[in-house]
Order: structure tokens, then sequence, then C-alpha cells
């Protein structure tokens, strides 16, 4: 089994690096193969809405987005982790999630999502929420552990001596490749849940004059 880990910081061995290989460390201990994309000093930039993923199948912008699609669709797990500016994610980040989200049209149901966010102070829960988001609109579990899945530390290096942090990210991967394994499991014995789709609504009426 193998999770990917996607790295929105810009800083090589950084405080969101700490948590990310306290993840890596207990994923290999639990037999769970990880590799990490470090995404956050790349040149990525946003989505335009232009449709073209629709007949390409990947997006238009041809740059480390449509790579780290074809990781994805070959992962059972995959980690958001970001540094936590104005209390909310690297906007490098968001805007590599929201184009591989969006140009990546293979099945995301019963992959094994979780984010984990670093700051000096505040702005940990509205990051939090912000990448868990990217989970919920195609049917991806969300892995949870003892605490929100946040690490504090200022300068580089100092999330080191943030105890409580680095337990919840050891939790975070025991709990994450406990659930990977038992989906595993139960697709083996049921299969995957039926999933049914429609006409997409909104809120504007044409009967209204």
């Amino acid at each position: 089994m193998k999770v990917l880990i996607i790295n929105g910081s810009p800083r090589i061995n950084g405080n969101t690096s700490v948590a990310v290989n306290e993840l890596v460390r207990t994923f290999e201990a639990e037999g769970i193969e990880t590799e990490i994309c470090q995404i956050g000093g790349k040149d990525i930039r946003g989505c335009i809405a232009c449709g073209k993923c629709s007949e390409l199948g990947h997006c238009v912008f041809n740059d480390e987005v449509n790579d780290i699609a074809v990781k994805f669709e070959q992962s059972d797990g995959l980690i958001l982790a970001s540094p936590v500016y104005y209390a909310s994610a690297n906007a490098t980040l968001i805007a590599c999630l929201d184009r591989l989200f969006y140009s990546s049209h293979f099945n995301k149901s019963m992959k094994v999502g979780a984010s984990v966010v670093v700051a000096r102070r505040g702005g940990c829960s509205a990051t939090f929420d912000e990448l868990n988001k990217y989970f919920t609109i195609c049917g991806m579990p969300i892995a949870s552990s003892t605490y929100w899945n946040s690490v504090h530390g200022r300068i580089q290096g100092e999330a080191e001596f943030d105890i409580e942090g680095l337990r919840t990210m050891r939790n975070l991967a025991h709990n994450m490749s406990f659930l990977m394994k038992s989906i595993e499991l139960g697709k083996e014995k049921y299969g995957m849940p039926e999933t049914e789709y429609g006409e997409a609504t909104h809120f504007i009426r044409n009967d209204l004059k």
C-alpha cells in the first residue's frame, strides 16, 4: 500500500517537513510505502476553468500537477501538508489542489485522505478545514488522530519540540494505515459502495418571473 504526501511548504526541511517525516517513519513501521512531493516552491498557476481537461483527461497546463495526478491515482491514501499563511494554506498548494482534483477523472472514492497543518501559533483550524474539503467532495474517507492534525513551531526545526504535535502525527499515521488496510479488506469482501449520479442542480429557477 502507498500514501502520497504533498508538502506545500517552500522551505526544504522546515517545520512542515518535521511533521511529514514523523508520518513517514510511522508509515514505514506499518509497512506502508510513502512518496513526498514538495511543491511549495514550484511555479504552479491556478485553474482558469477552461474545461480542456474534460477533453484531454488531464490539465491543459502540463506541469507538476499532471505528474502528481498519476501518483495520486496509484496511491491508496493522500496527505496534504501545509504551513499556515494568514489563516490559510500556502497559495501554491491550493492552486495545485484545485487543478489536481478538478482535472483528474479517475475514481478517488475510498482513497483515504488526511491534512496536516503547521503554524507558529494561530490559523491551524481554518487551514485544516480548508484542506479537508478536497476529500469530502469525492468520496474520500478522512483519517483522524487524537487531536486536530497540527504541529507548532516558528524557527526552522522548532517543531521537533512539539511533543503533542508529533504524537498526533504518529497516531494519525497509525489510524490511516488501519483505515486503508480495512478498506482494502472491505473491497475484497463487499466491493465498492454504490454511487448515485444525476443532474447537477443549482439555485436558479427558470419558472420564476
